[in-house]
């Protein structure tokens, strides 16, 4: 008698989010969303995580998924700052509307 037995194995790669939470600016997007985060590819089985393959460092955008590594000496994306731009206000007391100013 045969069985025929389907065997699940792969690798997959898992983003975990490291270090300071500083704001950085995405050189793609140009949103205030990269931050720095550990990307591990590990061997599954069963869709089990058994055993780390590869680990690295990494910059990683949430916004449009940009991904550079991150290592001493390479490039940093800029450090946001500052408060984000408002809307001005509305000055108080009257505001005539657009038709009563035309004659």
């Amino acid at each position: 008698m045969f069985f025929c037995v389907p065997i699940l194995i792969g690798c997959q790669q898992k983003l975990k989010p490291e270090g300071d939470w500083t704001p950085r600016i995405c050189p793609n997007c140009h949103n205030a969303s990269v931050f720095s985060a550990k990307k591990t590819t590990w061997f599954e089985f069963f869709f089990i995580p058994l055993v780390p393959l590869s680990a690295k460092h990494v910059w990683l955008c949430q916004i449009c998924h940009w991904m550079a590594p991150h290592a001493a000496g390479q490039f940093e994306p800029t450090v946001a700052s500052g408060f984000p731009q408002t809307q001005p206000s509305y000055q108080a007391g009257y505001q005539p509307g657009y038709n009563s100013m035309q004659k």
